[in-house]
């Protein structure tokens, strides 16, 4: 179970916070997405993505040459509730970040996630 100083430790660093609360806007996102989204090096993101698998705050899944990162479905439910309201209160915050993760040329394609 994670715990609330484990949660607020992980979204402390500024990229950690931008990248799971994109994931939790938009759903499942690949390093090449948030690479693109945050305007940093793969290197540094997926670091910081481990950081957050190992928490427990996100999942990972392969597809092909893809690694796919989304929320842990089996986070506590204050944890999602705290996300969301972030969220909400921050939307422009993460402007820049979501526009230039809309505007991304040659988005990977997902398959369907089966769970």
């Amino acid at each position: 179970m994670i715990t609330p100083p484990e949660v607020f430790k992980n979204l402390a660093d500024e990229t950690r916070a931008r990248a799971t609360l994109l994931i939790a806007n938009l759903g499942e996102l690949c390093v090449c997405e948030l690479m693109c989204a945050l305007d940093d090096s793969q290197p540094k993101i997926s670091r910081h993505l481990a950081q957050l698998r190992s928490s427990g705050l996100l999942l990972d899944r392969r597809q092909g040459q893809w690694v796919y990162y989304r929320l842990n479905p089996d986070l506590p439910a204050w944890v999602h509730e705290l996300l969301q309201v972030t969220l909400r209160a921050n939307a422009d915050w993460l402007q820049n970040n979501t526009s230039r993760l809309l505007n991304m040329d040659a988005r990977p394609i997902r398959d369907a996630v089966c769970c």
